[in-house]
């Protein structure tokens, strides 16, 4: 299943468990991964780009790795909210990964490379480790922002109280 409706997601999904954060780039795909009370979402780390096969390859070993229960995928909107020709990129990359058989998020990625790198900016952080840094933060932004609006609590199971 790939969607971009959080409703059908979160159904799917009954009981919680691990999602991934992809943010799909031509040269890197950042990866995020958080718990399985959707609380919080880390960076993981960056693939490097090769032969889609190896990308693949790669990234069903860290989802094995991790106990992944279902992807969110950042969508790279124009700022009018219509697809570019990354957004077509990101849904192909969605579809050649649906044979992993888990559920897929098509989430709005627009300003996640931004804000990633003006906060790195903020604090001071180098050019040379933003580089190695922006593209599994930006994949934490964008699962962060996915869980935050997926709404975790509500379901019964994880509810604390």
């Amino acid at each position: 299943m790939i969607t971009t409706d959080k409703e059908a997601f979160r159904q799917a999904l009954p009981n919680g468990g691990r999602l991934a954060g992809l943010d799909v780039g031509t040269k890197t795909i950042g990866v995020a991964i958080c718990d399985a009370e959707w609380m919080i979402a880390t960076g993981s780390e960056t693939i490097a780009r090769t032969k889609f096969s190896k990308d693949k390859g790669k990234l069903k070993e860290i989802l094995a790795a991790q106990s992944i229960r279902g992807l969110v995928i950042g969508l790279p909107l124009n700022m009018d909210g219509t697809d570019s020709p990354r957004t077509q990129s990101s849904r192909a990359f969605a579809r050649n990964v649906a044979d992993l058989n888990l559920p897929i998020l098509l989430w709005d990625e627009r300003w996640s490379t931004q804000a990633v790198t003006r906060a790195m900016i903020d604090a001071d952080t180098s050019r040379a480790r933003r580089a190695v840094l922006v593209d599994k933060l930006a994949a934490s932004y964008i699962l962060q922002g996915a869980i935050d609006g997926l709404g975790m609590g509500s379901l019964g199971a994880f509810d604390p109280l």
